[in-house]
This record gives C-alpha cells, sequence and structure tokens, in this order.
C-alpha cells in the first residue's frame, strides 16, 4: 500500500507543473502533478526531489513580487497553499535554490486537473537532462567544467589509464606498478576523472524520481535548511 500521505480523494485538484532550470543548454526540466493543496514549503520538497537536488541550502519562491521560503532571507514563509494563489493556465512563478550558486527554476503551471481515485500525488511524469551537482559554482561555472569534462585532458586521462591496463593487466607487466612516477600518474588520472564523472551525466530517470516520491522523500527534505 501505498503511503496515506501519497493519497488523495478524487474529488481534490492536482496542478501540472513544468519546472524548468535556467541558463542550461540543453535544458533540464521536469513534469509534475501536484496536489493544489500543497504548502510552497511541501513543493519546495518536490522540486527538491524532482531535479535531484538534496536540499542542502536555502530557497526562496517568487511569485507576484512576494518572496516566500526561508526565513533568514525571504519576508514570508512558505506556508501558504498553491491553491490559495488561484493560478491560472501558463501562470509562471519562480523558486531559486543556493543563494550561492543561485539555481534559479521557472515553474509554469500548465494545467489543473482532477485527481484520480487512490491515485499517488506528488508524481512526475516526464522531463529531461540530469541535475547539476551541489555546490559546483552556479550555471556558468557548471557548464565550464562540463565543457571540460569532454576535453581534451580528459583523453589524455583516459590513455593513461588504457595503458596501465594494457600493460599490467593484459599484458602482465608489473614494471609500471614498481614506477611510484607512473603508479602516480595514473592514479592522478583516475581521480580526475572520478571528479568528471557528475559533469558527463546527462540521464534523468522519471521510475527513480516516482520512487523516491512513494518513498516520501520530498517530505524528508522539505524541512531542511528551514529555519
Amino acid at each position: 500500500m501505498p503511503p496515506a500521505s501519497s493519497l488523495l480523494p478524487p474529488s481534490r485538484s492536482v496542478l501540472r507543473l513544468k519546472v524548468r532550470l535556467l541558463g542550461l543548454s540543453p535544458m533540464v526540466w521536469r513534469r509534475v502533478l501536484v496536489p493544489e493543496s500543497y504548502s510552497l514549503r511541501e513543493l519546495h520538497g518536490v522540486i527538491q526531489v524532482a531535479m535531484g537536488w538534496k536540499s542542502l541550502h536555502l530557497f526562496e519562491f517568487g511569485i507576484r513580487a512576494v518572496r516566500y521560503g526561508s526565513t533568514d532571507i525571504c519576508p514570508e514563509p512558505p506556508d501558504k497553499t498553491l491553491e490559495s494563489f488561484a493560478f491560472r493556465r501558463n501562470a509562471r512563478f519562480a523558486y531559486v535554490y543556493d543563494m550561492g550558486d543561485w539555481w534559479e527554476h521557472e515553474i509554469r503551471v500548465e494545467d489543473r486537473e482532477a485527481a484520480k481515485e487512490r491515485g499517488r500525488y506528488p508524481t512526475c511524469i516526464g522531463g529531461a537532462g540530469a541535475c547539476p551537482p551541489e555546490d559546483c559554482g552556479g550555471p556558468d561555472r557548471y557548464l565550464d567544467r562540463r565543457d571540460d569534462a569532454f576535453g581534451l585532458d580528459t583523453m589524455d586521462d583516459l590513455v593513461t589509464m588504457a595503458e596501465f591496463v594494457e600493460q599490467v593487466v593484459l599484458n602482465g607487466d608489473r614494471a609500471m606498478l614498481d614506477d611510484e612516477d607512473a603508479r602516480q600518474a595514473v592514479e592522478r588520472a583516475i581521480n580526475r576523472s572520478r571528479a568528471r564523472e557528475p559533469f558527463l551525466d546527462c540521464r534523468f530517470s522519471r521510475r527513480d524520481v516516482n520512487k523516491s516520491f512513494h518513498q516520501d522523500e520530498h517530505r524528508q527534505l522539505m524541512y531542511q535548511w528551514f529555519i
């Protein structure tokens, strides 16, 4: 049985929201169905799970010139419900996560629909692109590091590791293991390759997002960094 918090009576409405992370190309976006009874605080948890953030930083919503969010940076707490705003179709508002890196998201209200009987909400129904790593410096720095991850230094490191595998593993020549300089060069290449991995990932899994929703991870994240 799904958690009780995931079930809504069929008479209640849900909003279909498209969440788009600004400043990146290719586009990183998610489409989610969210109960209209949810507060902005709950929506924060939904966005964190849907996008792939970890709720390590402060946040704010900008709606009709009012800022709602973490109390040490926003004049209003995120306690208002989505239905209290009476959003029209195609209405847009902003969500910013991490005031240092400034990850700005555009949220568009695509439609309002009746919740399905025994339906699980929130739920993700679409999306594309991997979430950037936490604390990577914001959109510009992320794009620079992503470009570097596909650059010539990456190819050089791959050659270094391939030569090691060929000589030591395939040919059984262990001389490289006794050469401290060669061994350290391989170790540095491996460490650099591991650091690049988050910037090479472009995958998005709707299944994984919905698994997290069904486990109520959005509720676990919505209070983090809320002071």
